[in-house]
Parts: structure tokens; C-alpha cells; sequence
């Protein structure tokens, strides 16, 4: 299983198992890796699996992101490749490759090294069977802000089926979002991964296009009984159904209309 060690001070301060689609890094609350440091941008890298291994990608972060010194864009990873992020560091493990170079690494000078090779593949339930990773999408902020730097905290997350409450939501039925106003990278999102961001952001699921929209206006994902949306901050304003959603987060129901940022979009599901 491959995994990140996030270190501060030579200390482990947080594990992540690389079980989930995507992991996103930076100091805002929603990120899965969250590092509570002024050199790190709000939405700063991000991990996810691309061509048979995992890829690193800096999310146009203000200080940029350095790997084995190497300041990149994009990179392919390799056993105990070592990030800079901010003043923390990301070591990636991953115990069925080491010893073994794979991928390409496209850096800011254009620089290539490695040998593409084929790393574990992920199993396929972990894309669509995603309850339990939104479920711990709170606790992983929780965590993150409140374990202390000794704490090690383990975010890891099962590749088995999990079983969810059919409070809202059916057992293996996906969330979905319609854009019926406004200008997206896409009119239909199935909401698949652990965390949807809505913005303008590079690593957003849902990418705003128009002119000044906010790099991250909100973000959708899925509590114990269903999927839930939240504002990114003060200054954004999510209106589910006309009523501006106010104290944190709100449940969403199939039908809901969303307006967020210039566009509006209706809620559903679909079966996995």
C-alpha cells in the first residue's frame, strides 16, 4: 500500500494511505493533508494515481513545490521521493516498488528522469465506493488541527466495500451535479471522488471559467447520511433552493439547486 508521511521537525505528524482517488495538500481546512503554515497557498499540491503510478502536482501554489530539491510542476513518484512543502516535508512510501525508479518527472526547466514502470494498481471499488472516505473528510480536519505535532493520525482508508446508513442516500449510489447556468469545464459531474472542489483552481473538480471567480468557492462531499456542501469562506455565498447557506454546511437532497459563483446547478444521483 503506498502512502505519505507528512514530517515536521524530523517528526511524523500525519499518515495518509493512498487508498483514495485524490489527496489534496495546502493550509485550507478542506484538504485531506491539511499544513497550517503561511508558506503554504490555501490549495497547494495535490497526489493522485494517472498512467499506472502516482503523480505529485503543484496546484500553482505561491512558494511552489520542491522534490528531491527539484522545484516541478508535475512528477511521477517514486519509493521515499522526498516533497518540500513549505516548511514540512511529504515523504512518499511505497513498500511493492522499492528500489525500482518509474515515471517521468516534468519540472519548471523541462527536465525528464526515470524509467516508466508500472507500479500496484488501485482497486477499482475505491473510485466508486467512496462513502467512507467522505465520512472522514471532518475527522481528517479535526484531526489535522488539533493532534499536536507528536500525534501520528492515519487517515487511511479501507478498499472494501463500506456499509452506509440509507438515511438520504442508497448504498452505492453516486452523487451528481447538472449545470444548467453558468460557464464550467463540464455540464454533468459525477461526484465520484473523495472531495469535489468548486473553483477556479487547477486541481477543482468542478472548474469555473468565467473571469474573476474565486479559485475555491466551495466544496461538496459526503457525510455519514449524505452529501453535504460548504462555502470556502466568508466572502462566497452557496444558495441551495434560495437560502443562503449559512453556519458551516448543508445536506443536500436530490433536486436541490445550488447557485455558487455565477453558475447554478441541480443535485441528483445515479447508481454506482
Amino acid at each position: 500500500m503506498a502512502k505519505l508521511l507528512l514530517r515536521f521537525e524530523d517528526r511524523v505528524i500525519q499518515e495518509v494511505d493512498l487508498s483514495v482517488d485524490t489527496v489534496t495538500i495546502g493550509r485550507e481546512p478542506d484538504n485531506l493533508v491539511r499544513v497550517d503554515n503561511p508558506a503554504v497557498s490555501g490549495h497547494h499540491a495535490k497526489v493522485y494515481p494517472e498512467g499506472g503510478h502516482y503523480v505529485l502536482e503543484d496546484a500553482e501554489s505561491f512558494n511552489g513545490t520542491y522534490v528531491n530539491n527539484v522545484r516541478i510542476t508535475k512528477v511521477a513518484l517514486k519509493d521515499r521521493d522526498t516533497a518540500l512543502i513549505g516548511k514540512h516535508t511529504l515523504e512518499f512510501r511505497d513498500q511493492a516498488r522499492q528500489g525500482v525508479a518509474h515515471g517521468s518527472v516534468s519540472t519548471v526547466d523541462g527536465q525528464a528522469q526515470g524509467i516508466k514502470a508500472k507500479p500496484p494498481q488501485l482497486d477499482r471499488t475505491v473510485f466508486l465506493d467512496t462513502a467512507k472516505a467522505k465520512e472522514l473528510i471532518a475527522l481528517a480536519v479535526a484531526a489535522a488541527s488539533s493532534g499536536g505535532p507528536a500525534a501520528v493520525q492515519n487517515k487511511g482508508i479501507a478498499q472494501s466495500q463500506v456499509s452506509v446508513p440509507a438515511v438520504h442516500v442508497a448504498h452505492q449510489t453516486i452523487g451528481t451535479l447538472t449545470i444548467v447556468e453558468g460557464r464550467t469545464d463540464q455540464k454533468y459531474y459525477v461526484l465520484t471522488s473523495q472531495l469535489t472542489v468548486i473553483g477556479k483552481s487547477k486541481m477543482a473538480g468542478i472548474r469555473l471559467k468565467r473571469w474573476f471567480a474565486p479559485r475555491v468557492a466551495a466544496s461538496i462531499y459526503r457525510a455519514e447520511d449524505g452529501y453535504c456542501i460548504a462555502a470556502s469562506g466568508d466572502k462566497v455565498k452557496v444558495r441551495v433552493n434560495d437560502t443562503v447557506v449559512e453556519g458551516g454546511k448543508k445536506q443536500l437532497e436530490s433536486g436541490d439547486v445550488i447557485e455558487v459563483a455565477g453558475i447554478e446547478a441541480v443535485f441528483g444521483f445515479c447508481e454506482a
